[in-house]
């Protein structure tokens, strides 16, 4: 075993299992160091390394707030399932399916809420939230 996949949160054959490094034929710029190699197909697969680097980061950032300041939102229904089950886990406030604009920023709605940090599975379907937690100096986390 190397040492990468020593330090790695979980073992690489659990990552491979669950597909987390396949990726997608769609690439940008910012996506260069997270993809391991793309094949003739033009099918990107994903660096374990870096995702397990950022899950790590995106855990230690987590750990600093209480269930109650963090709200995790998934307009995506692959996502749905997920989210549900952190919420369970954590205690975390959950918006699977569509995110009210405005919950974060407006006392005025019955739903209104307060969170220090946002979780979104995918910035731009979520992008309401994002605005949201911007505008409230909340943090954001966002996976892609």
């Amino acid at each position: 075993m190397t040492e990468q996949t020593e330090n790695l949160l979980i073992d690489s054959n659990e990552y491979l299992k669950s597909g987390i490094h396949i990726g997608t034929k769609f690439r940008t710029k910012y996506m260069e160091s997270f993809i391991y190699k793309t094949k003739p197909d033009g099918l990107s697969v994903l660096n374990l390394q870096k995702i397990d680097e950022r899950i790590n980061l995106a855990a230690s950032l987590i750990a600093n707030y209480t269930p109650e300041e963090v709200l995790i939102v998934s307009r995506r229904e692959n996502g749905w399932k997920a989210v549900k089950a952190f919420g369970r886990h954590t205690g975390c406030r959950v918006f699977a399916g569509r995110y009210p604009p405005g919950i974060l920023t407006n006392p005025q709605l019955e739903d209104f809420m307060e969170a220090k940090l946002v979780l979104v599975t995918d910035p731009w379907p979520d992008k309401d939230a994002v605005k949201d937690a911007v505008r409230v100096s909340a943090v954001v986390v966002a996976f892609c």
